[in-house]
């Protein structure tokens, strides 16, 4: 079986950085398992790797596409599949490398997820209704998903409500995702850091990000795009995430810092995942090694 590395964790600990050093030593590709960096445009407030960071290593999957389009999962895994076809197909290796559980999910556990479109109606009617009301019409259509976005501590994400609502509505149940094995070996590099650091890391993070220009980025954002911008309107930009809707440096703190345990309490599921403390040295030393 072909061997692809993922290197996955929370924001701020560094796996963009390990990933290329990584793919150098062992001429590799990276591929993003960011569900925001896929997005054209959303470059300082999701702290997407530049051109200089990236060290002549490829990188795939950002900047896919338009903020004006809702990327899916499904999008997702499919062009990863692809791009894992395309990069062994010319002898290097596979690192998946991103912060975004459920992407990753959709790659090492070969899950298939259903099509069905967006219903530009119903969502528009349940968008105006609080997360609480949400979770109760999915409860009630679909009690199994309910329960499983539940166990997930995702009931007060309306994104992934409306979403479970818009399957449930078209197929009369969300359908449980089926599973087939990967015909890869998946080698999976959990990077965390203990809580004052990670708190210091993201503070420095979210003061760069305000001293690079994200309130200009969100203006370009806001642009039509007639004058070179994306022409988002305020309830897109707050679904693309707290950073981009009325934005202050204590907000975005404080809301990156509850994202870092979401992520945690969902990459905790996994019991494959080999975890490293990203702030001792011996440790990324052994995350390298182990990779190798």
């Amino acid at each position: 079986m072909k061997k692809i590395i993922v290197i996955l964790g929370q924001t701020a600990t560094g796996k963009s950085d390990l990933a290329v050093k990584v793919a150098k030593k062992l001429g590799g590709e990276i591929i993003s398992a960011d569900s925001r960096q896929v997005y054209k445009g959303l470059d300082i407030g999701t702290g997407k790797i530049t051109k200089k960071e990236m060290k002549n290593v490829p990188h795939h999957l950002l900047d896919v596409v338009s903020p004006k389009h809702k990327f899916t999962v499904a999008e997702y895994q499919k062009l990863t599949e692809e791009k894992i076809k395309e990069i062994l197909a010319r002898g290097n290796t596979p690192i998946i490398c991103g912060g975004t559980g459920f992407y990753i999910d959709a790659i090492t556990k070969g899950t298939i997820f259903p099509e069905v479109p967006p219903n530009k109606e119903l969502r528009k009617k349940l968008m105006t209704k609080k997360a609480e009301a949400l979770f109760t019409i999915l409860k009630k259509i679909d009690p199994k998903r309910a329960k499983d976005i539940k166990e997930k501590n995702e009931q007060n994400n309306k994104v992934r409500l409306i979403r479970a609502i818009e399957i449930a509505k078209a197929l009369g149940k969300v359908p449980r995702a089926e599973a087939l094995p990967p015909p890869y070996k998946f080698t999976k590099i959990g990077l965390y850091l203990p809580p004052d650091k990670l708190k210091k890391k993201v503070e420095k993070r979210v003061k760069k990000m305000f001293k690079d220009g994200l309130l200009n980025e969100i203006k370009k954002l806001k642009k039509p795009t007639r004058l070179g911008g994306a022409g988002l309107s305020d309830k897109r930009l707050k679904e693309l995430g707290f950073e981009y809707y009325n934005p202050t440096p204590e907000k975005v703190i404080s809301e990156t810092l509850k994202y870092a345990k979401r992520q945690m309490t969902w990459f905790k599921r996994d019991k494959k995942i080999k975890w490293f403390d990203a702030s001792l040295a011996e440790s990324r030393r052994a995350s390298k090694n182990l990779l190798q």
